[in-house]
C-alpha cells in the first residue's frame, strides 16, 4: 500500500474515533444536565479544552509570541458561534433524549449549502434541496407528537444545527490562510470567556458537585476528550482524505449518540424514531455524496 493509502486509513479511523467521543459525549451530557447548569457544563469543558490546547500547542513549541489582530478576530468568531450552537445543544439535551438530540443536531450537514447560497451566491444543487425536504421529513418523525406539538428540546436542537452550520463555513473560510490550530484554540478561550461572563451576569451559583469524583471525570471527559481531543482529530485527519469520504463519516456521530442513549441511559426506541433517523441520515448522505 502506498503513503496516500495508509493516509486514507489512518485519516478515516481518525474521524471514526472524533464521531465516537462525540456520540458519547451525548450521553454524558444528558446525564450531567440534571445536576449541573447548563453555563457551567460549557464554561468548564470550554476552561479544560483552552488550557489543554495552550499545553498541546507548547509540546508543539507553536504557541505563537504574537497573533495578529485579523486572526484574534477570527477566533472571536468562530468562539461565539461554538458557544451559541453548544449552549443551544446543551439546552435542548436537557429537555428532549440524547438519541433525537444527537440525530436532529446533524442537521446542520444540510444547511450549510444554503447558507453558503445566502453568503456567497453559490446556489445549492438538486440534491441539497431534495435532502434538505427529506431532513424535514426526519425532524418532523423525530420531533411531531401525537398532539402535533414539537418537544422544546427538538426546538434548541435546531437552532444548534443552525449555528453550527455557521461555524462550519466560517471554519472553511479562515483556515484557508489561518493556521487551524491556532483557531481552535483561540476559539475555545472565546467560547470560554462568553460563558463565564454569562454566568456572572446571570449570577449563578457555583455547583459544588463538579468537585465530586463521578461529576469531575464526566468534566474531563467533556473538555478534554469530546473538545480539545474531538475537534484536534477532525482538523488533523480532513486534510488526508477525500472530503466527501469526511463528510459522510462524521455524521456517524448521530448514529454513536443514539446507540449509547439506548444501551447507556435505556432511552425508548420507538418505529417512528427510527423511520425519522434514517430519513434525516439518507439526507445527509444525499447531500454529501458527490460524484468522484
Amino acid at each position: 500500500m502506498d503513503k496516500a493509502g495508509k493516509q486514507q486509513i489512518w485519516g478515516s479511523l481518525g474521524l471514526l474515533t472524533a464521531t465516537l467521543l462525540w456520540g458519547f459525549s451525548f450521553v454524558v451530557v444528558k446525564d450531567s444536565t440534571e445536576s449541573i447548569p447548563v453555563l457551567y457544563l460549557l464554561a468548564l469543558r470550554y476552561l479544560i479544552a483552552s488550557v489543554g490546547m495552550a499545553v498541546f500547542l507548547l509540546c508543539r513549541r507553536s504557541l505563537p509570541a504574537g497573533i495578529p489582530l485579523p486572526v484574534i478576530k477570527q477566533g472571536m468568531v468562530l468562539g461565539v458561534l461554538l458557544f451559541v450552537s453548544q449552549f443551544f445543544q446543551t439546552l435542548g439535551c436537557k429537555y428532549t433524549t440524547a438519541g433525537k438530540n444527537a440525530f436532529i443536531t446533524t442537521v446542520y450537514v444540510i444547511l450549510v449549502p444554503f447558507l453558503y447560497w445566502w453568503i456567497e451566491k453559490r446556489r445549492p444543487d438538486r440534491k441539497c434541496v431534495a435532502a434538505a425536504f427529506i431532513a424535514i421529513l426526519g425532524i418532523g418523525l423525530l420531533s411531531i407528537r401525537g398532539d402535533l406539538t414539537v418537544q422544546t428540546g427538538d426546538f434548541l436542537t435546531v437552532i444548534c444545527g443552525a449555528g453550527l452550520a455557521l461555524h462550519i463555513i466560517f471554519v472553511d473560510k479562515y483556515t484557508r490562510k489561518t493556521d487551524p490550530v491556532v483557531l481552535t484554540a483561540l476559539q475555545f478561550f472565546f467560547a470560554n470567556l462568553i460563558s463565564w461572563l454569562c454566568i456572572l451576569a446571570g449570577q449563578i451559583p457555583f455547583p459544588m458537585q463538579v468537585f465530586e469524583p463521578g461529576m469531575a471525570g464526566k468534566m474531563l471527559y467533556l473538555g478534554i476528550f469530546s473538545t480539545m481531543a474531538g475537534f484536534l482529530l477532525q482538523i488533523v485527519c480532513q486534510k488526508r482524505i477525500n472530503p466527501n469520504v469526511a463528510s459522510v463519516l462524521l455524521t456517524t456521530e448521530a448514529v454513536f449518540g443514539m446507540l449509547f442513549s439506548v444501551l447507556l441511559l435505556h432511552e425508548r426506541f420507538t418505529a417512528r424514531m427510527f423511520a425519522g433517523c434514517v430519513c434525516m441520515l439518507a439526507a445527509v448522505l444525499i447531500s454529501e455524496l458527490k460524484a468522484q
